[in-house]
């Protein structure tokens, strides 16, 4: 029997070398580069969301998205407050470094120099295709949109939506209303390079939130149907900054009134837009960050977010003001159910991605730090341990290792002490309070309430030693120090 089955197996090779049928082989497979979505929310607090604890209403997609994937807890915008934290986002830099600061208006003279390299441009040269559908705020003239800097299509507000003519009642403003006196432009939803309507009314507010998410369908959908390149969806909504407005299918649906009615639209556009994944076939090889670019504008009371009971607000240093939401889902890659409380921030999203999708980090130097060994579950990794807190044009206010957070003195915003204005209008919230120096264990402490600093001095002279290397590093303008590594910020050409 033996003899016979050898035998056969000769002539089963012979027969293969005659015919020259040997199985092909083959090659590795290349692994497709995966989509990114990107959605970033404007001054959304840490409380906004289900999954973080808000009450009166409820974000069922995003608590969905939560389970499905990672939910950070200690993810911290770069800076408190609009353009500067989307200039970090989209350059992996601290936004100083890159001379971007506050919040800038209409008819600006700067912007994100076009010499930087954003996310948009890092994944083009990965043959991306690019779209931003929401609120640029990095330099509205046409020497800085999305169009010079990236993108393929945008649609969207060159700036924030309260930058506008009118109040919220279509009145000309008057000083009594102690609110937005400088004359702004008219408002206008811009589709690249041109005005594609005016947005004049609360009506045409409440537009926003449906206008991206169509617009991100009809792009997914798009992509999927040409089949020819992965994508990068930027999704920077105009919600929830105010004036908060939400479509007539969402007013009145929530216990919190028109936030919560206003969060309970975005929770659908998220939910819209994972849908359109699923069903296009792309769910699984698509990576999706869902985070916010501050802490709420808390002085607007009853038309303002939650920070989740952390200090102050947008516009301080304090983690209330910082400290956002984090959401990340990307199926078979990003364990479901997770909870991670590792130090991470907006500038890790960048380098992040970039890893993910195989592509290649800036030439310039960049503050970020890959977060993938997170994303993909390894907590036993700690890739952040040090953080700056900048704010105003260059003032360094607090400094961050691990746990420890290093109040510096100076003069800032404070919320405290102070009621919450109502129904659109703001109260009072003083700019000159001033800080002391404070160390907190945030550990046991998120609220910042209690200084250790006399209890732990070795821990003080350590963050000491990180002040200084920021000082060198980006400069302060509290101490007249300017940094040795800072980039000019784009200028508009002189005519």
């Amino acid at each position: 029997m033996k003899q016979f089955l050898i035998l056969a197996s000769l002539c089963c090779l012979l027969v293969l070398l005659l015919t020259g049928s040997f199985p092909a082989k083959t090659s590795p497979q290349k692994s497709t580069p995966p989509n990114v979505v990107l959605i970033f929310m404007d001054d959304m607090g840490y409380g906004d969301l289900g999954c973080y604890g808000a009450t009166q209403y409820q974000t069922p997609n995003l608590d969905r998205m939560a389970s499905e994937g990672i939910r950070f807890t200690n993810f911290l915008s770069a800076q408190a407050v609009c353009s500067a934290s989307r200039a970090a986002l989209l350059t992996g830099c601290y936004p100083n470094r890159v001379g971007i600061s506050g919040a800038l208006g209409p008819r600006s003279t700067v912007g994100l120099n076009p010499d930087e390299t954003t996310l948009a441009e890092v994944l083009k040269k990965q043959d991306y295709a690019t779209a931003i559908f929401g609120k640029w705020h990095l330099g509205d003239n046409p020497a800085f949109f999305p169009g010079k800097q990236g993108f393929d299509t945008y649609t969207g507000l060159l700036y924030s939506n309260d930058m506008w003519p009118v109040d919220y009642d279509g009145k000309p403003i008057t000083d009594e209303t102690n609110y937005r006196k400088k004359s702004y432009p008219t408002l206008q939803l811009m589709e690249n390079d041109r005005p594609l309507r005016d947005i004049t009314t609360l009506e045409d507010q409440a537009t926003l939130t449906g206008e991206y998410t169509k617009r991100a369908i009809q792009f997914i959908k798009k992509q999927k149907q040409n089949n020819t390149k992965p994508f990068f969806l930027y999704m920077p909504h105009s919600m929830t900054h105010v004036p908060i407005a939400a479509s007539a299918p969402f007013r009145g649906k929530s216990q919190q009134g028109l936030y919560g009615d206003v969060m309970m639209e975005v929770d659908w556009s998220v939910g819209e837009i994972l849908k359109t994944l699923k069903e296009t076939g792309i769910d699984k090889n698509t990576l999706v960050i869902f985070t916010s670019d501050n802490g709420p504008w808390i002085n607007f009371g009853n038309h303002a977010g939650s920070t989740g009971g952390l200090r102050e607000a947008k516009g301080v240093s304090f983690e209330g003001g910082q400290r956002v939401p984090c959401l990340v889902r990307w199926p078979g890659v990003v364990p479901a159910g997770r909870v991670c409380t590792k130090l991470s921030s907006t500038i890790d999203l960048l380098p992040t991605i970039a890893a993910a999708c195989s592509a290649k980090l800036p030439e310039k130097r960049i503050d970020g730090i890959s977060l993938i060994p997170l994303f993909k579950g390894d907590f036993a990794q700690t890739p952040r341990r040090e953080f700056y807190y900048y704010y105003r044009k260059n003032n360094l206010e607090a400094v961050r290792r691990d746990d420890w957070k290093l109040v510096l003195p100076h003069p800032g915003r404070s919320y405290e002490g102070q009621l919450p204005g109502k129904d659109g209008f703001p109260g009072k919230a003083p700019e000159d309070h001033p800080y002391p120096l404070a160390l907190y264990d945030l550990r046991r402490d998120p609220g910042e309430r209690y200084d250790v600093q006399a209890m732990y001095p070795e821990v003080l002279a350590d963050l000491q030693n990180l002040v200084e290397k920021a000082r060198v590093d980006l400069g302060d303008d509290l101490t007249n120090r300017t940094g040795a590594n800072v980039r000019p910020v784009g200028k508009v050409a002189d005519k």
